[in-house]
This record gives C-alpha cells, structure tokens and sequence, in this order.
C-alpha cells in the first residue's frame, strides 16, 4: 500500500514554559494521554534498536521506495548536516545544537554481513546495526524514522537550533552504533535524540523513552549525562503524551513512559545529553494505524520539538 511521506504545512514549535515536573505529572495521571491502560499484559518480545543484541522482528520484503528527503550538504565530516544551506532564523534555539539520530537505515537489510559485524560499546562488543522492524504490510521502520526525523529537523530549524543527521540514507548501510555515538559527542550537541518504532507483541501499546544508565566501562562512562538526559527524557514524554494523543508503554517502563537501558551502544558511549525514544509498536494495528499516519507523524515530530525546546530552555 502506497504511504504519504510528505509533510504537512510546517508550523513552529509553540512557545513553551513546561518544568520537568509538569512531564512527570503527566505521566503518572491517569487518562492523561489516551490509549489503552496499562496492564502489564504480555512480555515484550526482544525490541528492535539501532543496537539490540538480535533482531527476531520480520525484515520487510521486497524493496521499499526510497524515504523522501535527500541528504543535506551544509555540513561536512560524519553525519548528515542541517537540511538547509541558509542562514537560520533567529529564534529561542540559536546558537544551540541538536543531534537527530534516525533509527537504522532503509538499506541496512542489503549489507547483513556489515551490520552484523560487532563493534565496541564501552562495556562490551554488539552488532554495528540492525535492519529494524516493520508494520505487517511492510512499512519499514527505518522508513518512519527518517520521515519524522526530517519533520523535526524542520520544526526545530525553524526556532533557530543547528541541526545534524547522523545519517540521511546517503550511505550504504549504518552508521554503527558506536560511530552515531561520536557523532553527537564531535558535535558537542546539547541533545541527541535517537528516532525508533518498537517491535514488541500485538496488544503492547504506546511510546517510551529510553534513558541512559550510570555505566562506567571500557571507553563508556555515562556518569556526566545520567541527569541531564532523564530531564531531556522527562520533557519529551510529557510533551509526546499531549501532542500525540498517544499513552506511555503498557509494556515497558512502568507507565511511566521512561525506561533506562544499560545495553545501548549509543548511549553507553555519548559524552552528550541523549536519549531513544519509541514512538509506538509497529507490530501492533491499532499502533501501526498511527505510525503510518503522516498526520500523526507530524504530531509525533511536534512532540518531540517541543520536548527538546522545553529541556534547551530550561
């Protein structure tokens, strides 16, 4: 089934004044968001991410049309750069950097030998990339991450903040976990913020965001960025919750919308303020409905831009 990758018209991020502790209120409330109630029903099968240690979820067959969006050519060295060569506005972000981070890339599943090669994660060794997963018709997740992605560049351009893909499918494959570490740390970003779907049983609903544990090892010690990216993490959930209309994971995290992971190359291995965040459960219909949805796409980039400006401006 053909998918509408196209933007809506751009809006701002709308202005913000919302404390970390308004995200965790949210949060906690019943109703907040909608969606189903959490009820703990059903273990979550192993969850797809730029760095899992497997992915069992179904790779898409046949090729997919490429992601709308072509590579950006403002910046130079690793990474994608701003998407545009014009000067920015001025804005309640200038002079700030972010670090989009696209879950996976659309031609991952060409390159298994690469992607499966292991690299270093600080406190051991774990596949560069994975293939991600997809809805049952084959929408790709690395298709929907590069869509949102590109919505939230735009959003967060438009407040004045610079930029940066870690990648923009301009490359054969990854990049690697460890190397979409380095590349928000080389841009000594002020968030980093890594765009994912989930793969997880029908029936498990709902978005999260995943946290960086206190892990010291190896070439990894998150000891300086634990703080700052549960408070990043905090203000996305919040505002993720309001903007999508979607509820925080009945699988995952407690209801609370957060979980904190110790097994992610990319962020074992950031020196900078990031976090994953699962937009929803592709492997779930109702879930998948939204995810497929540009509209609610544009919604969940909303979401996140304003998450980032609320954590920047605080």
């Amino acid at each position: 089934m053909p998918y509408d990758d196209s933007p809506p018209p751009t809006r701002r991020a709308r202005p913000l004044s919302v404390a970390a502790a308004l995200a965790a209120v949210c949060l906690t409330a019943a109703g907040c968001g909608g969606g189903p109630e959490a009820d703990g029903a059903g273990a979550a099968s192993p969850r797809p991410g730029a760095d899992a240690a497997s992915s069992t979820a179904p790779t898409p067959t046949g090729k997919q049309p490429e992601p709308s969006g072509t590579a950006s050519s403002s910046d130079s060295g690793s990474g994608s750069g701003s998407g545009s060569a014009k000067p920015l506005p001025k804005g309640p972000l200038t002079g700030r950097t972010v670090v989009i981070d696209p879950g996976h890339n659309p031609r991952n599943r060409d390159h298994t030998r690469e992607i499966n090669e292991k690299v270093d994660i600080g406190t051991g060794r774990k596949e560069c990339d994975t293939t991600g997963t997809s809805t049952d018709d084959g929408y790709a997740e690395a298709r929907f991450t590069l869509d949102v992605s590109h919505r939230l560049r735009t959003l967060l351009e438009a407040e004045g903040a610079r930029v940066r893909l870690t990648h923009d499918a301009d490359r054969p494959f990854g990049p690697c976990v460890d190397e979409r570490a380095r590349i928000g740390n080389e841009a000594k970003a002020d968030a980093v913020v890594s765009v994912h779907a989930d793969g997880s049983a029908v029936g498990n609903r709902g978005f999260h965001v995943i946290l960086p544990a206190a892990v010291k090892g190896g070439g990894a010690d998150t000891s300086k960025i634990v703080k700052s990216s549960a408070d990043l993490g905090a203000r996305i959930a919040g505002h993720f919750v309001r903007t999508t209309g979607s509820a925080p994971s009945n699988y995952i995290g407690g209801n609370t919308g957060l979980d904190t992971r110790n097994d992610l190359g990319g962020l074992n291995l950031s020196t900078v303020p990031k976090v994953f965040v699962e937009c929803g459960n592709m492997r779930d219909p109702k879930d998948a409905a939204l995810l497929t949805s540009a509209s609610w796409r544009q919604k969940a980039a909303q979401g996140l831009a304003d998450g980032i400006t609320s954590y920047l401006k605080g």
